[in-house]
């Protein structure tokens, strides 16, 4: 389950909170991203998860990373969600077709019609380089997708 590293990250293009769209190449070759799947936007364990996400941004999102955050929900309940929350870094809706990110990234829970808790860091080049899935209801711990943001290798020049 789950993409494994060393895996190519799957392009993807999917509107953001207010109907933008964001496409994963846009960050090739300038940034790597960390790609934090969840289920639901509004319940208890994913606001969790994205609050301290959000109150210790600085380690996971810098000039060299940037945090894209995907779910099922529709770009209406993401913008309601953000705003209420306080959520700087971009939340992605994977709504239609319904969990087709998920689906590449091998994080969709098809029962249940949600992304798991799938998180990747894909670094410069595409390539995926760290990758984890929690399955329903398992928390995440932060502390690896921390080591993996402070283990990419700096851009020389």
């Amino acid at each position: 389950m789950a993409l494994p590293v060393g895996a190519q990250a799957p392009d993807f293009t999917l509107p953001d909170a207010n109907k933008t769209p964001t496409s994963l190449s846009a960050f090739r070759g300038k940034q790597a991203v960390l790609l934090v799947f969840y289920p639901f936007a509004f319940s208890v364990r994913c606001t969790a998860e994205l609050c301290q996400l959000r109150d210790d941004l600085s380690a996971f999102q810098n000039e060299r990373v940037q945090v894209l955050a995907i779910s099922t929900d529709t770009s209406q309940s993401l913008k309601a969600w953000a705003e209420m929350q306080g959520y700087s870094f971009p939340l992605l809706s994977d709504f239609w077709p319904h969990g087709a990110v998920a689906q590449a990234y091998d994080v969709f829970f098809e029962k249940a019609g949600m992304a798991l808790r799938g998180t990747f860091l894909v670094d410069v080049e595409g390539v995926i380089v760290f990758s984890e899935a929690n399955g329903p209801g398992e928390a995440r711990d932060q502390t690896a997708w921390k080591r993996a943001v402070a283990a990419l290798p700096v851009a020389a020049g």
